[in-house]
């Protein structure tokens, strides 16, 4: 259960985002567009976390490396289980945008 919860909220083992941004990452902006609008990362894709399963087209290659990434961790951390369950392979949380963009 532990772990579930660390996963979910990106807390697991150490992940390099810079080397997974190189190697062309699609980073996935799960918060409002209000929100996005206000400051995101640059290059990142905005789809609310509610609007994932109807946007399922964007994401074509299902091994694609996808960061999701919102203001705390937690839509993102819903965002990535909704990938996983529909079959995408390397889906990580990034957490707070904020923070990711310090990551990467």
């Amino acid at each position: 259960m532990i772990e579930l919860i660390k996963s979910l909220l990106g807390l697991g083992p150490k992940v390099d985002y810079t080397a997974l941004v190189k190697q062309g990452a699609m980073i996935v902006d799960v918060r409002s567009k209000g929100e996005f609008s206000g400051g995101h990362i640059r290059g990142s894709v905005n789809i609310p976390v509610d609007q994932i399963r109807t946007n399922l087209h964007r994401f074509s290659d299902k091994d694609k490396v996808i960061i999701t990434c919102c203001a705390s961790g937690s839509r993102s951390g819903m965002a990535k289980s909704i990938l996983k369950q529909k079959g995408y392979t390397q889906v990580y949380n990034g957490g707070g945008w904020m923070s990711l963009q310090h990551k990467i």
